[in-house]
Parts: C-alpha cells; structure tokens; sequence
C-alpha cells in the first residue's frame, strides 16, 4: 500500500498512513528522493566576509553530511565548493581559513578559491591531467540578499522555489538582520521529521497547544496561501501594536500583520516577525529522532519580547512535547490514516502530495 494522499481533492481525501512514519524503507528513501534533490538554507555568507576567505560547513548535517566549502575569491566572489580532494577525497579544507589558496595537507594538491586545481605534485607523468574532473566541483547555490541556499541536485531553479517569498518580502532590509548567536540553538525532537513538519503546517492546534502564541494571533484572519513548492502561514496581530510597520510598497500594506511564517519542501521554515528572522532547519536523524535547528537574526532589537515573535522557546517546547505525543500515538496497531481539515490543514494536504510525487 502506497501511503500517500488518496485523493488531490482535501474534501474527500485520507491522510498519509502510518506505515511512512514507521517504515525505516520510506525513511530511507527519503534521504536520496527528497533532501538529496531538495534547495537547503544554509544560513548567511557573513563567515567569508573578506576577499580570501574560505569556512568549511556541512550540508544538512546527520542526514546528507555533504562537505561543502564557502569561498570569496580575490574578484569578491562567493562560491560554494566540495570540500573533498579530486584526488584521493581527503576532506580539504578543515577550518577556517584565508589566503590564495587551498591545499590539501594529505598530498599537496592546491586548489584556487573558485575551485580550480593549480597544482598536483607527483602528477609529472599523468596523461591527459588534469581534466575539468581534477577541479572541485562547484554546488548550485543562491542568494538571497546574505542569506545562502543550496542543492546537491536542483529540482527547479531557486526562483521558481522560493520566488514567491523573496518578491512579497522584497521591502525586507535583509542586508540590516544582524547573526544573534545568542538566541540560536538546536533542539532533539523524539519523533519522525514528518510529523514535526505537520505540526508546524497548520495553526488548528494553536488555540489548544500554545496559549501564549494564540493571544497574539486573529484566529480569523489566519490563512494559508499555497505556492508550487511552499506556503505561507499569514498570522494576523490581535493588537495592531504588534504588528509589522508595513511600507507602501509591501504587498499587505495596511494589514497588521503579526508574523509571516513561510515553509519551502520539504524542511526550511522562515519565519518573518517585526523583530527579525527565526529561521528553522528539520533534520532527519532517524525514523523517530529529529533535529530542529533554530537560527536567528535580529532587526529590530527593541521588539523582541512582544507579539507573536515572543517566548519561542516555550512554543517550540509545547511543539515538541504534543509530536512526540504524536510519535507515540501512530505506532498503534489501531491507528492507520485521518482526514484533513479542509479550513485548516491546506498546508498538510500539499506536504503530503509533494512528499509522494517525489517517492513515488
């Protein structure tokens, strides 16, 4: 049995069956079919600030583990590599660095910051070397303002994944949202990434899981808007003073808008308040073991402990303590699929059909 949507239609249609979350099969095929071939945030470009830098950092660390390699060359270039030597895949770069070059400590392979090899010692008598393969590879990447995405294996042009948001939120002074280390952190969730990311998809259980966060939304006026690749969550202030200070050119210019909540296939959250950026990377460690990491960037320092950019701790601790609630309750030999709520779960409905058009 396939244990995706039965139906495209949310009116008439069953959820996901129990066996995607219990099956370490699907789990598996996950990894390749969707995270493999999937855009991932990878934070800002502010580690390789100057000319001649170069960080290493990992590609959704736990489930891909893909060395990658950020560079900004002599022309003021970013560029994000491989991080493994063409030569015998020693890992190149181990820490940050700045210079020229890199060099690979095992056998004295150089490269330039963009990736090109310039040297090779013990290669004099190579034939046919080197070869566009002796370079490292270039990953495809993007950015939007600061902010870094890549993919191993592209499955649509970022504009096509993410341009509905970077255009509704073109009046952002991006460039103004400072790193705040000290508001980042990571979370273990017990429960499958899945399920995370269902919970995170609709605010039906709002009123009921987070009492704090519900007193700042208008239930009424939450909607879910649809795009091919994502959706927007569009969280209303109950009191206008807790609202965005929208410009003209904004698109919900005259709206008092609390938060926009923006999730791209299958596992970045954006998270958008008056005060900045929290941004939420789902890591999947095992079928029921997760990661959320949670990355934040300030803007307006002065609005941080009010509106529904508040207290995110304690709302991320209500999330997991009802999914892991969650995780427990579908291992039932009783429990097998649900319905949508056609007001509520639009979010869900797509996640689920994505998840299958890309496993099946």
């Amino acid at each position: 049995m396939l244990p995706f949507p039965t139906s495209p239609d949310i009116h008439v249609s069953q959820t996901l069956h129990a066996d995607f979350y219990r099956d370490p099969a699907w789990f598996t095929a996950s990894r390749e079919k969707i995270f493999a071939r999937s855009w991932q945030f990878l934070g800002d470009t502010g580690r390789v600030k100057t000319p001649g830098s170069a960080s290493p950092l990992t590609i959704l660390d736990g489930c891909l583990s893909e060395p990658a390699l950020l560079s900004r060359d002599s022309q003021d270039r970013v560029h994000l590599l491989s991080n493994v030597c063409t030569h015998r895949g020693n890992l190149l770069c181990e820490g940050d660095a700045h210079g020229s070059q890199l060099r690979c400590r095992y056998h004295g392979r150089k490269f330039a910051l963009d990736g090109h090899l310039l040297s090779s010692p013990g290669f004099e008598g190579a034939k046919d070397f080197p070869s566009k393969a002796d370079n490292l590879p270039e990953i495809p990447s993007a950015s939007w303002s600061q902010f870094l995405f890549a993919s191993i294996v592209p499955p649509c042009s970022f504009e096509d994944f993410a341009g509905v948001m970077t255009q509704r939120l073109a009046w952002l002074p991006l460039q103004d949202f400072t790193f705040e280390p000290s508001l980042s952190r990571d979370y273990l969730v017990a429960a499958h990434w899945a399920l995370y990311v269902e919970n995170y998809l609709e605010g039906f259980h709002v009123p009921f899981v987070h009492a704090s966060l519900a007193a700042t939304l208008n239930p009424d006026d939450y909607t879910t808007e649809l795009f091919p690749r994502g959706n927007l969550q569009l969280g209303i202030a109950s009191s206008p003073g807790d609202a965005f200070r929208l410009p003209p050119s904004s698109p919900d210019h005259g709206r008092h808008v609390a938060a926009y909540y923006y999730w791209l296939f299958p596992n970045t959250m954006l998270n958008f308040y008056p005060w900045g950026l929290s941004a939420n990377v789902v890591v999947p460690l095992a079928p029921d073991r997760t990661r959320v990491s949670y990355q934040t960037w300030v803007w307006d320092r002065s609005r941080l402990n009010s509106g529904a950019g508040a207290g995110l701790d304690r709302v991320e601790r209500e999330d997991e303590a009802i999914v892991e609630e969650v995780q427990k309750g579908i291992r039932s030999r009783l429990y097998q699929r649900g319905r949508y709520s056609p007001k509520w779960e639009t979010g869900v409905h797509q996640f689920h059909t994505l998840l299958g058009e890309a496993l099946r």
